[in-house]
Protein backbone atom coordinates (compact mmCIF):
# COMPACT_ATOMS: atom_id res chain seq x y z
CA UNK A 1 0.00 0.00 0.00
CA UNK A 2 2.90 2.37 1.04
CA UNK A 3 4.19 1.62 -2.26
CA UNK A 4 0.70 2.50 -4.31
CA UNK A 5 1.07 6.35 -2.34
CA UNK A 6 4.76 6.72 -2.97
CA UNK A 7 4.34 5.97 -6.79
CA UNK A 8 0.55 8.55 -6.67
CA UNK A 9 2.65 11.19 -5.06
CA UNK A 10 5.79 10.65 -7.78
CA UNK A 11 3.14 10.62 -10.55
CA UNK A 12 1.68 14.49 -9.17
CA UNK A 13 4.90 15.78 -9.13
CA UNK A 14 5.91 14.49 -12.38
CA UNK A 15 2.51 16.54 -13.86
CA UNK A 16 3.15 19.11 -11.70
CA UNK A 17 6.69 19.64 -13.15
CA UNK A 18 5.14 19.22 -17.02
CA UNK A 19 2.57 21.99 -16.44
CA UNK A 20 5.09 24.15 -14.54
CA UNK A 21 7.28 24.25 -17.46
CA UNK A 22 4.00 24.38 -20.39
CA UNK A 23 2.61 27.55 -17.91
CA UNK A 24 5.87 29.26 -17.98
CA UNK A 25 6.61 28.48 -21.53
CA UNK A 26 9.66 25.73 -21.67
CA UNK A 27 8.13 22.55 -22.42
CA UNK A 28 11.32 20.40 -22.76
CA UNK A 29 11.25 17.92 -26.10
CA UNK A 30 10.72 14.69 -24.09
CA UNK A 31 7.46 16.06 -22.90
CA UNK A 32 6.29 16.89 -26.65
CA UNK A 33 7.05 13.78 -27.48
CA UNK A 34 4.89 11.93 -24.68
CA UNK A 35 2.20 13.98 -25.28
CA UNK A 36 0.48 14.73 -21.67
CA UNK A 37 -2.61 11.93 -21.36
CA UNK A 38 -4.49 14.26 -18.54
CA UNK A 39 -7.13 11.26 -18.13
CA UNK A 40 -4.96 8.57 -18.24
CA UNK A 41 -3.03 10.79 -15.39
CA UNK A 42 -6.29 11.85 -13.75
CA UNK A 43 -7.09 8.26 -13.57
CA UNK A 44 -4.11 7.10 -11.76
CA UNK A 45 -3.94 9.92 -9.36
CA UNK A 46 -8.14 9.67 -8.62
CA UNK A 47 -9.13 7.11 -9.85
CA UNK A 48 -11.38 9.53 -12.48
CA UNK A 49 -10.61 11.53 -15.40
CA UNK A 50 -10.26 15.15 -15.61
CA UNK A 51 -13.99 15.82 -16.84
CA UNK A 52 -15.25 14.12 -13.84
CA UNK A 53 -12.78 16.07 -11.65
CA UNK A 54 -13.65 19.37 -13.05
CA UNK A 55 -17.76 18.65 -12.37
CA UNK A 56 -16.86 18.56 -9.05
CA UNK A 57 -17.28 21.91 -6.57
CA UNK A 58 -14.06 23.10 -4.87
CA UNK A 59 -15.22 21.70 -1.68
CA UNK A 60 -15.70 18.36 -3.34
CA UNK A 61 -12.60 18.33 -4.74
CA UNK A 62 -10.71 19.84 -1.25
CA UNK A 63 -12.93 16.87 0.53
CA UNK A 64 -10.76 14.63 -1.67
CA UNK A 65 -7.19 15.80 -0.62
CA UNK A 66 -8.43 15.93 2.90
CA UNK A 67 -8.65 11.82 2.58
CA UNK A 68 -5.06 11.85 1.66
CA UNK A 69 -2.06 11.78 4.22
CA UNK A 70 -1.69 16.00 5.01
CA UNK A 71 2.16 15.50 4.19
CA UNK A 72 1.26 15.35 1.04
CA UNK A 73 -1.65 18.25 0.41
CA UNK A 74 0.76 20.66 -0.49
CA UNK A 75 1.70 18.77 -3.94
CA UNK A 76 -1.92 17.86 -4.36
CA UNK A 77 -2.90 21.31 -4.53
CA UNK A 78 0.13 22.68 -6.53
CA UNK A 79 -0.60 20.13 -8.95
CA UNK A 80 -4.79 21.13 -8.78
CA UNK A 81 -3.64 24.54 -9.38
CA UNK A 82 -1.44 23.94 -12.40
CA UNK A 83 -4.13 21.39 -13.63
CA UNK A 84 -7.13 23.88 -14.03
CA UNK A 85 -4.78 26.44 -15.16
CA UNK A 86 -3.41 25.19 -18.39
CA UNK A 87 -7.18 24.22 -18.86
CA UNK A 88 -8.58 27.45 -18.17
CA UNK A 89 -5.72 28.92 -21.09
CA UNK A 90 -6.56 26.01 -22.77
CA UNK A 91 -10.91 27.04 -22.93
CA UNK A 92 -11.24 29.97 -21.05
CA UNK A 93 -13.33 28.83 -18.60
CA UNK A 94 -13.98 30.88 -15.99
CA UNK A 95 -14.60 27.74 -13.65
CA UNK A 96 -10.90 26.38 -14.42
CA UNK A 97 -9.80 29.69 -13.09
CA UNK A 98 -11.66 29.82 -10.01
CA UNK A 99 -10.85 26.58 -9.09
CA UNK A 100 -6.86 27.36 -9.90
CA UNK A 101 -6.81 30.25 -8.21
CA UNK A 102 -8.34 28.48 -5.11
CA UNK A 103 -5.77 25.87 -5.00
CA UNK A 104 -3.04 27.89 -5.90
CA UNK A 105 -4.00 30.10 -2.78
CA UNK A 106 -4.07 26.80 -0.56
CA UNK A 107 -1.06 25.88 -1.90
CA UNK A 108 0.80 29.24 -0.74
CA UNK A 109 -0.94 29.05 2.86
CA UNK A 110 0.04 25.07 3.55
CA UNK A 111 3.47 25.19 1.75
CA UNK A 112 4.13 28.60 3.44
CA UNK A 113 6.66 29.57 0.45
CA UNK A 114 6.86 32.71 -1.24
CA UNK A 115 6.61 31.54 -4.98
CA UNK A 116 6.67 34.65 -7.06
CA UNK A 117 5.28 32.38 -10.40
CA UNK A 118 2.23 31.39 -8.08
CA UNK A 119 1.44 34.93 -6.77
CA UNK A 120 1.66 36.27 -10.43
CA UNK A 121 -1.20 33.37 -12.01
CA UNK A 122 -3.09 34.18 -8.92
CA UNK A 123 -3.15 37.93 -9.89
CA UNK A 124 -3.82 37.41 -13.22
CA UNK A 125 -6.93 34.72 -12.86
CA UNK A 126 -8.02 37.33 -10.42
CA UNK A 127 -8.30 40.13 -13.01
CA UNK A 128 -9.88 37.48 -15.43
CA UNK A 129 -12.31 36.79 -12.54
CA UNK A 130 -13.22 40.36 -12.44
CA UNK A 131 -13.81 41.26 -16.19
Amino acid sequence: MIQDKDFTLRLIRQLTQALEKILLGKPDESLMQKDLDFDSLMKDIFKFDFKTLSAMSTSEIIDLVNERQERDHVDYYQMLGNVFQFHFNQTENLDFAEKAKTFYELYLQKSGIFALPIINRISVLKSKLEN
